[in-house]
């Protein structure tokens, strides 16, 4: 009895020992693997990843960290020039957490270039670029560790927002100074004092009706074209679909656009008043009847053909809309 005892003592202790052995390995391999990335984001905010060290440091365990992956092609030959914005934008991301007093190894950031880690695009069946992924510490990704790139465009603020979603990591954006608006804003400032300046005796100009009009025509045409949402959600210009080559400027989906689509938008909304300023001059100007009828007809063509335009690009976005006019 007491041998019996003895030996199951001997394989509970044995047991003990190999499971104690392979707890400290898997503590030793996890350090080392958090060491080396945190070497390499003292180098470099974001980690440039390849097929091997995706494999080592994103998909084998142990892991007790998160890894935000920008998938992107920023060779020349690749013409993707979406995805070199989107790189500006992600690393002014990376260096916000990188300098920040509340870094930690809870949260790194990098990318694999297509044309470096090609076998990884063909592992996640990924054929479009960019796209950013957040790899959990545990678990595979789910459909919401993919950043919806189309809908909130890839401003550093709104993928900050993203990962504060999946990670609990706030991070503060910090943009390095532009000094390109504070230095067009004294040009700008400095060219009318200039003027002013010139035409002291004669400021009559001041008072003129149509530069105001015009003035206050134009910020409204900009405003109402969405340039300050471009401003605040950072959408690509355009899309290129990877397996067609085709170039997509107007977003197929209501909550979101394109930097290509505001200028479509703006110069159809410009036709469209060109064409009322023409009815209205044609019917309150002291021209001959004959110049009158020209500005007519081609008041009621633009208003026409540049409204049906205007109406069509918003049935495309906004599926299901039942009315038309002259075009489909």
């Amino acid at each position: 009895m007491f041998v019996k005892l003895s030996i199951c003592l001997l394989i509970v202790l044995i047991f003990q020992h190999d499971a104690a052995e392979a707890q400290r390995k898997k503590e030793s391999l996890l350090s080392e693997k958090v060491s080396q990335l945190m070497d390499w984001t003292s180098k470099r905010s974001v980690i440039r990843m390849n097929g091997d060290k995706f494999r080592r440091f994103v998909k084998a365990p142990p892991r007790n960290y998160s890894v935000v992956i920008m998938f992107t092609a920023l060779q020349p030959q690749r013409q993707c020039g979406v995805c070199r914005q989107a790189d500006e934008e992600f690393q002014v991301l990376a260096n916000s957490w990188r300098y920040s007093s509340a870094f930690t190894n809870k949260v790194f950031f990098a990318s694999v270039d297509f044309d470096e880690g090609s076998d990884v695009f063909q592992m996640l069946n990924m054929n479009s670029a960019p796209t950013f992924l957040h790899f959990p510490p545990k678990g595979k990704p789910r459909r919401s560790d993919t950043y919806e790139l189309q809908v909130r465009g890839f401003a550093a603020e709104q993928l900050a927002r993203w990962v504060a979603d999946r990670t609990d990591v706030q991070i503060r954006v910090i943009r390095p100074p532009n000094y390109a608006g504070p230095l067009l804003l004294g040009f700008l400032l400095a060219v009318i004092g200039g003027l002013a300046y010139l035409r002291r005796h004669n400021l009559e100009f001041l008072f003129n009706r149509n530069m105001w009009a015009f003035s206050a025509l134009g910020f409204v045409l900009i405003m109402t074209s969405g340039q300050m949402w471009n401003h605040i959600r950072g959408p690509p210009y355009a899309h290129k679909n990877p397996s067609t080559g085709q170039v997509s400027y107007i977003h197929g989906s209501s909550q979101a656009q394109f930097v290509a689509e505001t200028h479509i938008v703006l110069l159809f909304n410009a036709a469209v008043t060109m064409g009322m300023v023409l009815l209205c001059e044609a019917a309150t100007s002291d021209l001959d009847i004959g110049k009158r009828k020209i500005m007519c007809v081609a008041g009621v063509g633009l208003v026409m053909l540049f409204f049906s335009w205007l109406l069509s690009i918003f049935r495309a976005k906004y599926h299901g809309y039942p009315y038309s006019f002259l075009l489909s």
